[in-house]
């Protein structure tokens, strides 16, 4: 009898092991495909059963939660979806999640660690903190500014502190509001559909994500290259550059928007935009001069995060002379982000000194805990020290009396640059208006914003497109927003 016992105690041994061995494969061997195999809802019911953080932009709340009473509870709502978007941009129980919403995910869905007062709480508990609060860098009044600026029109505004790097504004339009997609269901679908399929792309980020060509705004980027070189030392002092200008080995005439630009100085050509000077003065300066330069203020950089992922603006690193020429006004192959361009404003600004911009300001739990603090930090020297303040008065004068005077604001220093764009095949699209500018009130110490616009304004008629009045204006809008909400400090 003592042996059917042991037998039938052995067996039940064994089968209690294979229960054992089956349970530790499941929830440790086979756990992760589980968890990605569509039919399991344990996730998204756990992930939206609590409301998300928020997202705010100065002190305003710029996100918020909707209770649905469904299985999936929450859905994420934006009280000004269209104006934030860029900054946002959408969390879709659908479509996953995008820009803050993507990078800033675990802190505002509850399951970054750090929200946790204990270590790894959440992990032994399996449960989820409430959403914590990111606080962006973003100014409301500026936001507001650029959106209204632009308004509808193609285009983006991307302004940043010279400073610190702190992104003030990012705007792009047309936009969408990213509401229309947080949730499940035929609605969410038809609106992503009409979304992505829509000819003027509002789902595109086209502060960050879009590059254009900068068109005579990048003659600030040339003008510091030829002037860290040792090129021209006298800023007033003629050139030897002939009207018309042929570019170096072709027969082709590089034709000027002004008059007096034959044998003009280097202020006189930024003054007022010269082409002819520019380019002859980038193919004197030559290619890896100007490549050193150009990089040095973050073209061709791939791995820019603000902390989503930025676009790189090209400067091409093999070109013939009579390329290298168009490049330095802008053109050939020469593209640029705006949040890119608005850099090169910074860095004249801060005395050749570019922050690297960011976007995140800190992470806090829903009880206002800080949990993570974005810093400043340096990116790169984009010149010599001398050579920012010489551009400085350069672009005082543009903004003074020259290209962009749609720009000055009272009370402050505006330094400034026009362009506008030529692009499509044989440069026969509408240009688009370029304006990149820097400004100081008059009792600061330091410039407080850097700004660059950009307006593809397909319904323009394609002579009155200028940098002066399309762009500038916007830029002026900004700039007004930024100093009066700014100390004087």
């Amino acid at each position: 009898m003592i042996r059917p016992i042991r037998r039938a105690a052995g067996l039940c041994l064994l089968l209690l092991a294979a229960l054992l061995v089956n349970a530790a494969r499941v929830q440790v061997v086979d756990s992760p495909e589980l968890d990605r195999n569509p039919a399991n809802r344990r996730g998204p019911i756990a992930r939206y059963s609590e409301p998300r953080g928020d997202i705010l932009a100065g002190d305003r709340v710029i996100t918020g939660s909707r209770d649905t009473r469904e299985q999936l509870r929450f859905e994420r709502v934006y009280p000004q979806g269209p104006m934030y978007a860029p900054v946002t941009g959408y969390a879709s129980q659908t479509y996953g999640t995008s820009l803050v919403e993507h990078t800033e995910d675990a802190a505002l869905s509850g399951a970054d660690p750090l929200l946790s007062a204990i270590p790894l709480w959440n992990d032994l508990t399996r449960s989820r903190r409430p959403g914590g609060k990111v606080f962006t860098t973003i100014e409301p009044a500026a936001q507001e500014a650029a959106f209204r600026g632009l308004a509808g029109r193609r285009g983006a505004v991307a302004a940043l502190e010279p400073s610190t790097g702190r992104i003030l504004a990012l705007v792009s339009s047309p936009s969408y509001d990213p509401g229309e997609l947080s949730g499940t269901g035929p609605a969410t679908r038809a609106a992503w559909h009409r979304l992505t399929s829509a000819a003027t792309q509002p789902m595109l980020n086209r502060a960050i994500r879009q590059t254009y060509p900068p068109g005579s705004a990048f003659k600030i980027v040339t003008a510091a290259a030829a002037l860290d070189a040792g090129l021209v030392r006298n800023v007033d002092a003629p050139t030897d550059t002939p009207e018309p200008y042929v570019l170096p080995g072709t027969r082709t005439r590089l034709p000027d928007a002004t008059e007096g630009c034959g044998g003009a100085s280097l202020a006189y050509a930024v003054q007022w935009s010269c082409n002819s000077v520019m380019a002859a003065l980038g193919a004197r300066t030559g290619l890896p001069a100007i490549l050193r330069t150009a990089e040095s203020f973050g073209f061709n950089d791939r791995s820019l995060r603000i902390p989503a992922r930025v676009a790189p603006s090209n400067f091409d690193t093999r070109m013939s002379v009579d390329q290298v020429a168009l490049s330095s006004i802008g053109q050939f192959n020469t593209t640029a982000t705006p949040l890119q361009m608005a850099m090169v404003a910074a860095a004249v600004a801060n005395g050749g000194q570019l922050r690297r911009p960011y976007l995140v300001d800190r992470v806090t739990t829903a009880g206002g805990r800080t949990v993570r603090q974005y810093h400043q930090r340096h990116y790169r020297q984009a010149m010599n020290p001398s050579t920012a303040h010489r551009l400085q008065r350069l672009m005082i004068r543009v903004v003074e009396d020259g290209t962009g005077r749609n720009a000055a604001v009272p009370g402050a220093r505006v330094g400034g640059k026009t362009g506008t764009a030529q692009h499509g095949p044989d440069n026969t699209g509408i240009p688009y208006a370029w304006f990149i500018a820097w400004a100081q009130g008059d009792d600061a110490v330091q410039p407080g914003v850097a700004i660059a616009v950009v307006v593809e304004d397909a319904e323009a008629i394609r002579g009155r497109v200028s940098g002066n009045g399309s762009a500038a204006p916007i830029a002026r809008a900004v700039i007004s927003a930024v100093l009066e909400t700014q100390p004087t400090r």
